[in-house]
């Protein structure tokens, strides 16, 4: 594992976010610092995590566009109405 680099960035906020940070930070008994920490690595987990199931989704789209293989929704809701009830069964067949 590589030791990583830790660098202070300023970030300007408005005099109200300010104090409001300041009032959650007291009342979680954590510094300022640490909820705008905490804010920014949630706030990038979830992007990434979107940005994923975008490029997954285009790929499905583009997937769909070269063969015409799909599911229908009611196909689909049945397989997962299985799963639901527990039954561990495959995925119906894609088709045309």
């Amino acid at each position: 594992m590589t030791a990583t680099t830790i660098r202070p960035v300023a970030i300007k906020i408005d005099e109200d976010t300010k104090a409001r940070l300041k009032r959650l930070a007291e009342a979680r008994q954590r510094t300022s610092h640490w909820l705008m920490r905490e804010a920014i690595t949630q706030y990038v987990d979830r992007e990434e995590k979107r940005e994923v199931f975008r490029q997954e989704t285009m790929k499905a789209w583009e997937t769909f566009r070269e063969n015409g293989l799909h599911l229908t929704a009611n196909e689909a809701d049945a397989w997962m109405a299985q799963l639901e009830q527990g039954n561990d069964i495959d995925p119906p067949e894609c088709h045309a």
